[in-house]
Formats: structure tokens, sequence, C-alpha cells
């Protein structure tokens, strides 16, 4: 064998990844696997039978595509956790803690895994949710990395992991910006959002706090990876890593999806219908450019009949032309969700409207020459590709971290929220309307907010930059590693 090989073999890292059961977690920890294959690493993904039927597909120029692995752990079965449900986008949200009691029942199987896997993992990579995973790695001796899919932001808000954070706050005061974030900062919870918060302070069916999820996360892993960039978040880095976790916290890029990821019966679907697919297409040809306004906001979270009523008025009220992904939500009953618009309102905005009840090639719609604004969720996600695209956002935040997302993005002047009640988030048709022709029609707004966008496409859309992010993480991974196998493992350790 020659001394290269040989070289390449001793470098070569088993890492496990254990991602939550949520498609944005699943897909961004999929993108990374499939980054370290490309550079010679063994991958264990790991996940339940569904979700890895229902990820895409590896596409055939993958190099060393036998070196990422899928293993599949059947999710236990939990009362009040329906049948085929597993991840998120399966149920209504108030279910979810059921999966998350489920996920935690996985704890026996992956320590079977790794115990009677062939060749011992060098990294075991996870998510927030695994509050158990930290100990038991400490118990084999496998050093632990988690890989945090909230910004830098979210995590600093989250605090020092112990009672001087969040753990420490009450839930009336996440109104203000936490007084450990020493330069000046509009992060903060409005009174609807607290409300909504609160059930992830205090206890669920699960019996663990999201918070001491992830402050558990934080405190039992050897170093904390965040899906962001120093370019986009550098005080908040330097911040988290020199104060607040005090360890190594390294960014991993933006992680922007391959164009029109698919997922599920999605895939099926987008191949039996490629002339509805031909239909979005045509329809947004015939627009003029940037002209559009895309409306998407995301598959956990949905609105009420009300506020659906007011978001469909407010796209009439505003004269634009408008493509609205609107889909079913999980658990409902009802079968066709136009059911829930306000009576006429198709027919009112036939040929200046789209409706599409189902998946929708977002990376596409949102670079097409026609899409001229984003009225968006605010998930870490979907908030990236409309920024890679260089696409102006509206921002209609719904749960958990999208609500201080939109804070951020407000901060920077990167989108313009839409006005909410402060007491119970209800919006109206008019402030709907008003902050999409805001952006879209109104020039000085319009202009400040492109201007901004095509700013915020260069960092988010390039490359080089995301994969250097990346290549940076495995040398990472690698000489800790060196540094680990020579000196003796800390992980699990508190802080």
């Amino acid at each position: 064998m020659a001394p290269d090989q040989e070289e390449d073999i001793k470098q070569q890292l088993h890492i496990v990844m254990f991602p939550w059961l949520a498609f944005g977690h699943l897909i961004p920890f999929l993108e990374i696997s499939k980054c370290l294959a490309q550079k010679g690493h063994r991958i264990s993904f790991i996940s339940t039978p569904r979700n890895l039927q229902r990820l895409p597909k590896i596409p055939p120029n993958l190099s060393h595509p036998h070196l990422l692995n899928f293993v599949s752990l059947p999710l236990p079965q939990v009362d009040n956790l329906p049948a085929q449900a597993e991840a998120t986008i399966d149920l209504p949200l108030d279910q979810v803690p059921y999966l998350k009691k489920a996920y935690d029942a996985l704890e026996g199987p992956l320590s079977n895994f790794l115990i009677q896997t062939s060749c011992t993992p060098d990294w075991i990579i996870y998510d927030f949710a695994p509050h158990w995973l930290p100990s038991m790695a400490s118990k084999l001796g496998v050093p632990c990395v988690f890989l945090s899919l909230f910004n830098a932001s979210f995590n600093a808000f989250i605090g020092h992991p112990s009672e001087a954070g969040i753990l420490g706050m009450k839930p009336d005061q996440f109104g203000v910006p936490p007084d450990w974030i020493p330069f000046p900062s509009n992060l903060a919870f409005r009174k609807h959002e607290i409300l909504k918060i609160s059930s992830n302070i205090g206890e669920n069916v699960s019996g663990v706090t999201d918070v001491f999820r992830v402050v558990n996360a934080v405190q039992g892993c050897d170093f904390v990876a965040i899906r962001s960039s120093m370019e986009f978040e550098s005080e908040w880095f330097n911040l988290l890593e020199k104060k607040l976790f005090q360890k190594p916290v390294l960014p991993v890029g933006l992680l922007p999806p391959p164009p029109s990821v698919l997922q599920g019966h999605d895939q099926e679907q987008y191949i039996k219908n490629e002339e509805w697919v031909m239909r979005i297409s045509e329809w947004l040809d015939k627009q003029g450019k940037g002209s559009v306004v895309y409306v998407a906001l995301g598959t956990e979270a949905t609105l009420s009949r009300e506020e659906l009523a007011e978001l469909a008025l407010g796209l009439e009220l505003s004269e634009l032309a408008f493509f609205w992904v609107l889909r079913r939500p999980a658990g409902s009953t009802t079968e066709d969700p136009t059911d829930l618009l306000p009576v006429g309102f198709q027919d009112r905005t036939r040929g200046r409207g789209f409706m599409c009840m189902g998946w929708a090639p977002q990376t596409k719609i949102l670079g097409h020459p026609s899409v001229g604004c984003f009225l968006t969720h605010c998930g870490w996600g979907s908030t990236i590709e409309g920024l890679v695209s260089g696409c102006p956002l509206v921002l209609l935040p719904l749960i958990n971290d999208q609500a201080l997302i939109a804070r951020l993005l407000v901060w920077k002047k990167m989108g313009l929220e839409i006005e909410r009640d402060e007491e119970d988030g209800s919006f109206t048709r008019e402030s709907v309307a008003k902050s999409l022709r805001t952006v879209m029609v109104d020039a000085e707004g319009a202009e400040t907010y492109r201007a901004k966008a095509r700013e915020l496409r260069e960092v988010f859309g390039d490359k080089v930059r995301n994969d250097r992010y990346l290549d940076d993480f495995v040398s990472y991974l690698k000489e800790r590693k060196r540094v680990l196998g020579s000196t003796g493992r800390s992980t699990g350790s508190t802080i």
C-alpha cells in the first residue's frame, strides 16, 4: 500500500450523525454527512425507517457513496403518538412532545448500536433534542459535537448553560434583551410570543423541557458547531465562545440546500406531476420582473382560520401578484386547505394569484426573476434560502426561535416585520398589505430592502465561502481527535 493511502486511512474518521426528527434538521445533517463522506470519512446517519425513506436521494456523482451508511432504528411506540408519525411534519404542533418522548426512548437502541458497531465512532454529532446522549457517549469514551441548527444569536439568548442563563429566568423576563448580551440588541420576545413559548420553559408530556435539552447539549459536548457564518453573526460567535459557552464554538457555514430538495411523498408526487411543476414555471414566466410575492409559512406551525383570512385579504388588498404555498395542517380534518380561505377570495384574485396546495420547489421559485419578495415565517432554513436568492423579506414569525430571527433581521435592516397586536399577536389585512407594498412598491422602501438583499446574496450565496467553513470544520474534527487521542478526552464535563 502506498504511503499516502496509509495516511488517508489513518486520518479517516467514523462519525455518527443523530439529528432530531424534523426535516428542517434531518436535511442539514444529511448535507454535512455528504460533505464528510466526500472527504473520505465514514458516516453512520441514524434515524427512523420512514424518515430515512423520505430523505432526498443521494446524488449519483457523490464521491465515496459507500462511506455514507444509513442506520435505521425503529421508533418506539408511545401512547397518543399516531402510527406512522416519525417526524414533526406528520403531527400537529401540540402532539410533537409525544414524538420527543418516543425519540428519548431511542437511548437504548442507540447505545446498543454504538457498542456493537464494528468500527468504534471517533465522533458523535448530535442535535438539540437528545439530552441523554452526552452522558452515554462519555461512558463509551466517544467525543461529541453539538451541531446547533439555531443561529448564533438565538444560542446567545439561551445564555450561560446554568442557572446564570435562561434557566434562571422567568418567562416574563423574556420581553427584554438578557443582561448578558453586552452590546445593543433588540433580541426579545413579545407578550404573545412569550405565551406560546411558555410550554417549552415548563414541563411537557415528554417530561423534559426544550430549554433543558439545549442546555444539556451545550454542557455535554466537546465543542459546539452552529449553522451560521462569521460574516453574519461575528459578534454573537465571540460572545458565545469567550463568555457564555466557554468552549470552542465553530461556524459550519449556512448550509444552503441543494436546489429542489424533496421529502417523502413529495418526491413521488414531484415525479408523477411534472406537468404540475411545469405549470408553476409557466405562471412565473408570465409575471413581470420582481412583481410576485412568494408566501410560504413552513410545515409545523399553522395559522388559525381568522389569521389565514386576514393574510388572504391582505394579499388581495395589496393588489400584488402572489404565489402562495398553502398546505393542509397535519392532523387536520379539512381535506382541501382552500376551504379555510375567505369566500370568493380565489375568484377575486384569479390570474394574479397562484395557490399551491402541497410541495413547491422553493429554491427554484425564490430564484425566479419574477419573485420580488418572500413572506416567510422566519424559520432559519427558509430565511437562508431567501437570502441566498437575494430576495427581500417580509416577516411573520410563528413559533420558537422564529421570533428572535425576525428581531435580528429587522435589527440588521434585512427584513420588515408585519405589525401585530402586542397582547394576542393578531394582525390585520391592512398591516399585511402595508408591509408588502413597503417592500415591493414604495420607492424608498423597495430600494432599501432590495439593495440589502443584493448585498447579502454575496454572503449567503457564496458557495466557496460556505465550503471553506465545512473544510475548516472537518480539519478541526481531525485535529481535535488527534489531541484527544493523545491526552485523553473529557466529554460530558459540565461548565
